[in-house]
């Protein structure tokens, strides 16, 4: 390796090999003087890059080969705005690889960024390429979704190899989802503040770079660097047919606020890399919440982005992004129609969680086509429905129906909405139904963090309990919130351990819990519930009217029949009245058929205690599911009066195979949903 750079490219940035050399590109456009830092041992040696180029200093060092770690040291002006300090190590921005350790001592820091070599035998891998309308997610951190399952080798669990494990393959498989959606894999770091209460960051919302991944998730198996073993992951996971989705953090960084530590963009170039606020530049904009906000409004911070996003979806494979804070990317930028007008990103599955703190920051339904976004007004519809009774069956039907009344716009279809329930933010499913409040008092903050308002209903006692009155109600409760999300149009997305009856004991904000209190407790997962999970999963999978492209209408086609009839229990069609009633919790969907050899569905709700009776429409119809049956999947004949039990779902099909229709012939002016007769935007029956 030579002693001396030479001039080198500014493009591409970041540090990459040629088989010869390595050449080194960062920008700055408020530098004076770069130098670039190699690591020997323990020593440093330092080298100036000896060329700007358009804001972009570079150079090159021959004889420099994959495994080289370094930093950088960057000088410049001070004044408002600005943060230069040239005796500290800066981490690149493009690193794909980090080593060494962080310290929020800056003169213990010895984080390095380290040279890769880019090559991976990808075999035959594809991608499994599933339509949007047919995907199921599961979010899932790729710790906790292993730390404590017996099944996965003990060197493995908690890491990338771990979840591409056969058990782990397996346990999706079982369940019919489509698609892992990792939280954050980029590499991030703890709060000096959770470390000082001997606490971690779990979730990884706390982003130190962009392109390299969490190296802790690494076992290093087989010799495998963590870019490796992370590539091995996703091919073992596409070859079972299953999709990854990372959640990736682009709105601010690890270097927090002004007291924040300076680790990488903002020692490079500050006023660049962040917003600032424009009367008093030495305070940052923060939208995030997290104390800064990154100012994609830049055009060289937003080729970053895009630059990372290509690297994760090119090299890496992965199948799309779900983006934190996304309403924080799009603002003064051009975020979207960069996005929009790439090759590769735009065929990608992108999801956009619709809101950030800034102003007008709440933007659910208001990306454009190619962009599906977090429903949480499906969430807290739904709870609302099924917990405390706050809405009626008007909110359940919309949210049912996709949400059209905000994403039915610009040619976009019912995938646009992704649907849940729960998520890692907030509580798990069972902890909805066994809690009231809120109880994070072990992260420290004297249980004033995480939601106050949860929209959940712990039956009768707080916390677990072995009363078996409660235990059912809550049993049922479930089953029901579960078979609602895979009714509904809409792409559906499952909390990883949801299914197998996890709990956080009421911590509903558990992000530096790294610990058994988040990891999923595969000893003591419920059987039942796993089954339930994966039957109905299936049946979303078997019945294609539960998937539909189009959106619901109510409006007849040519031969008189309309993709969705609301029905009454006692065996007509919704009225404007039975909208409106106050404490509706009775509701039938009829679903016709979205091609000649698919059959009707019919699915009922009841959420009162006590059993509903519901007079079935014409035709045989077939029990598939009977979420508050000791047996929920029992096949049976139905008599014309079907006897739902009390906080349960069911899903009939037409064994006639005929559509049901309105012998009627047109639609009366009492099951009109428009006007102030019934909840806007429900399709007309």
């Amino acid at each position: 390796m030579k002693t001396s750079l030479q001039a080198g490219r500014p493009a591409p940035l970041g540090a990459h090999w040629d088989g010869a050399g390595v050449n080194f590109a960062l920008f700055s456009a408020h530098a004076g003087r770069v130098e670039l830092c190699l690591r020997e041992g323990d020593a440093l040696r330092v080298l100036p890059l000896p060329e700007c180029t358009d804001q972009v200093w570079h150079g090159y060092l021959p004889g420099a080969a994959p495994g080289l770690c370094y930093a950088y040291r960057v000088d410049g002006p001070s004044g408002p705005g600005h943060r230069f300090d040239p005796q500290r190590l800066l981490v690149d921005p493009y690193a794909r690889e980090l080593a060494g350790e962080f310290s929020y001592d800056p003169r213990e820091q010895r984080l390095f960024a380290r040279v890769v070599d880019p090559a991976f035998d990808w075999g035959d891998d594809a991608p499994p390429g599933v339509p949007l309308r047919d995907s199921v997610f599961y979010e899932i951190h790729v710790k906790g979704a292993t730390q404590r399952h017996p099944e996965v080798p003990e060197a493995l669990r908690g890491r990338y190899a771990g979840l591409a494990s056969p058990a782990m393959l397996d346990h999706f498989r079982r369940l019919g989802v489509t698609a892992v959606k990792l939280l954050p894999v980029h590499a991030f770091l703890d709060e000096k503040r959770l470390l000082q209460h001997g606490l971690r960051n779990y979730w990884g919302y706390n982003t130190l770079s962009f392109f390299a991944p969490e190296p802790r998730y690494a076992a290093r198996a087989g010799g495998q660097s963590a870019i490796g073993e992370f590539r091995s992951m996703v091919r073992a996971l596409h070859a079972a047919g299953i999709e990854v989705i990372l959640d990736v953090v682009y709105n601010h960084t690890a270097e927090t606020d002004e007291s924040g530590p300076t680790i990488s963009f903002r020692g490079i170039d500050n006023a660049s890399y962040y917003r600032l606020l424009p009367d008093n530049p030495d305070r940052y904009e923060n939208f995030s919440g997290c104390g800064n906000t990154f100012n994609l409004a830049h055009p060289r911070v937003l080729q970053l982005v895009m630059d990372s996003l290509r690297y994760w979806a090119g090299e890496m494979r992965v199948d799309g992004f779900r983006f934190d804070l996304a309403a924080a990317l799009t603002r003064d930028s051009a975020f979207l129609a960069a996005i929009a007008q790439d090759p590769c990103l735009s065929r990608l599955k992108l999801i956009a969680e619709p809101w950030d703190l800034g102003p007008g920051g709440y933007r659910l339904g208001r990306f454009p086509p190619g962009w599906s976004e977090w429903n949480d007004r499906f969430r807290d519809d739904v709870r609302a429905f099924w917990l405390t009774g706050e809405v009626g069956v008007g909110a359940l039907a919309q949210r049912l129906a996709g949400s059209s009344e905000m994403f039915r716009h610009d040619g976009r279809s019912p995938s646009a909405g992704v649907n849940f329930i729960t998520a890692h933010d907030g509580f798990t499913l069972r902890d909805l139904v066994s809690y009231q409040d809120k109880h994070n008092e072990a992260n420290g903050e004297q249980n004033r963090d995480g939601h106050g308002h949860n929209l959940s209903c712990n039956c009768g006692v707080e916390g677990d309990t072995d009363h078996p009155r409660i235990m059912e109600r809550r049993r049922r409760l479930q089953r029901a919130l579960l078979a609602t999300l895979f009714a509904a149009q809409g792409v559906p997305m499952l909390q990883g351990g949801d299914e197998l009856g996890r709990t956080q004991a009421g911590n509903n904000n558990a992000y530096c819990q790294d610990n058994a209190l988040t990891w999923l407790d595969w000893p003591k997962a419920d059987p039942a519930l796993i089954e339930f999970t994966a039957g109905v999963i299936a049946l979303r999978r078997k019945f294609a009217p539960l998937r539909r492209v189009a959106w619901l209408t109510g409006a007849r086609d040519a031969e008189g029949r309309r993709d969705v009839v609301w029905w009454h229990p006692d065996g007509r069609e919704m009225e404007a009245p039975d909208w409106n009633a106050s404490q509706g919790g009775t509701l039938g969907m009829l679903l016709a058929r979205a091609a000649a050899d698919e059959a009707p569905l019919l699915a009922l709700f009841n959420r009162n205690p006590e059993p509903a009776a519901f007079r079935l429409p014409p035709g045989v119809w077939r029990q598939c599911c009977n979420s508050g049956a000791d047996a929920p999947f029992a096949a049976r004949n139905c008599e014309s009066v079907y006897s739902l039990p009390g906080q349960s779902v069911a899903l009939l099909v037409s064994e006639d195979r005929r559509q049901v229709s309105d012998d009627r012939g047109q639609e009366s002016e009492n099951s009109s949903v428009t006007g102030r007769k019934a909840p806007a935007n429900i399709p007309a029956p």
